[in-house]
């Protein structure tokens, strides 16, 4: 195999920053797509210029029954978006899908055992673990120059405003609160009830990567519903979890999309302490991000040169989404289907991001009762491809 005939299922925006990538990079071919509303198959074929070779299903097991393709490229926000790609493993196809993974446990276990099963490469392209200072700081705490890292911090708060949560699925339209009325068809979308905590993996993941462990204990809380900012939409403004890792360090993560921020930059942010040192993100377009470390002679923190996009990216990285992250999650995904090489963002590392998320949740749900996070891994009490008991 030298290219990957790939498969597009979910047709909204961000779906077509996925086709436009994939049409510049060597090694893709795109065979079919999928969306149940079927006014978004136009817009998704008119980005293709070999579009009379591509299949539109708007059925999805007959998208996942199509022989003409090796993998499935999951570009969906809905409550099944898991059973969606366990489906998709199931049928015997390579799946590279969008955060979040899995909005329930059931289907984190489920996507694990069906990549155990089938053998096919399972990849969640969670974009931001390939910036540039996410290495960068891995490669801090890795040397050991911030100590023994006690705490990291890490948050998603992304300005939605009233866009993605309502929309007619007669027309494909997607509806602001404000506009609702002369769109009476309009429906309320998944994110509308989906907890914003289940966002999480998005700032899970780098930090994750840069201290090299994972979470397994979490617990978090919320404010209330409806949105305080938006009170026709039935989410919370902010959720915020407390989690626990192997290596007995403190993560605090949280994430909403109804919350006005100054800054796009500043919906990503983050900061990690050690007994030795600390690194923090920038938190306004004129600011830059911060570190001080403690035998360096450093009476306060000091401005670094760190940026999302890598000094090391290839010319062909460059506009390709997220920072130029993008790049970089097709990339692995090729060459682990194409060439067999490992991800390092493998299946058990994906739902280690999401699986706190789901849980965290939970935890909101029982009054903020502390919860287990366990290992996917196969172990002595559960073989490859078998589900643990009591799932």
């Amino acid at each position: 195999m030298d290219e990957i005939r790939i498969g597009i299922a979910g047709l909204g925006g961000r779906s077509r920053r996925w086709i436009s990538t994939l049409l510049k990079m060597p090694g893709y071919r795109i065979t079919a797509l999928y969306d149940w509303i079927e006014p978004l198959h136009e817009r998704a074929l008119s980005l293709i210029e070999y579009r009379n070779d591509v299949v539109v299903f708007s059925d999805y097991e007959d998208f996942l029954s199509y022989e003409n393709m090796d993998a499935v490229g999951l570009v969906v926000r809905r409550k099944d978006q898991g059973a969606m790609a366990a489906q998709a493993l199931e049928a015997g196809k390579h799946v590279n899908m969008e955060v979040p993974a899995a909005h329930t446990m059931e289907d984190c276990w489920r996507i694990v055992t069906a990549a155990e099963r089938t053998g096919r490469v399972y990849q969640l392209a969670e974009q931001t673990r390939y910036w540039g200072f996410v290495d960068a700081w891995r490669d801090l705490v890795a040397e050991g120059r911030l100590g023994r890292v006690t705490y990291c911090e890490g948050q998603y708060i992304g300005y939605y405003g009233t866009r993605q949560f309502f929309q007619d699925y007669k027309t494909g339209q997607q509806c602001r609160v404000e506009e609702l009325p002369s769109h009476p068809g309009a429906e309320p979308t998944w994110l509308h009830l989906m907890p914003p905590i289940h966002y999480l993996p998005h700032e899970l993941s780098p930090m994750l990567k840069v201290l090299d462990d994972r979470v397994v204990e979490v617990t978090a809380m919320s404010t209330g519903s409806p949105s305080y900012s938006h009170p026709e939409i039935d989410q919370p403004d902010i959720q915020v979890a407390l989690m626990k890792t192997e290596k007995d360090r403190l993560l605090r993560m949280a994430a909403g999309f109804m919350q006005k921020i100054p800054s796009r930059r500043g919906h990503h942010w983050y900061q990690v302490i050690g007994t030795r040192g600390c690194v923090e993100w920038k938190r306004s377009e004129k600011g830059r991000p911060l570190m001080w470390l403690a035998d360096s002679q450093m009476h306060d923190l000091a401005e670094v040169d760190w940026n999302f996009e890598r000094t090391d990216a290839p010319a062909e990285a460059h506009g390709s989404g997220h920072g130029d992250a993008d790049y970089y999650v097709h990339t692995a995904f090729r060459n682990a289907v194409v060439e067999n090489k490992p991800l390092e963002f493998d299946v058990y590392r994906a739902m280690e991001t999401a699986a706190p998320a789901v849980l965290a949740a939970e935890s909101i749900a029982r009054g903020t009762e502390l919860m287990k996070v366990p290992d996917f891994r196969p172990n002595r009490s559960r073989a490859s491809g078998q589900m643990p008991e009591g799932v």
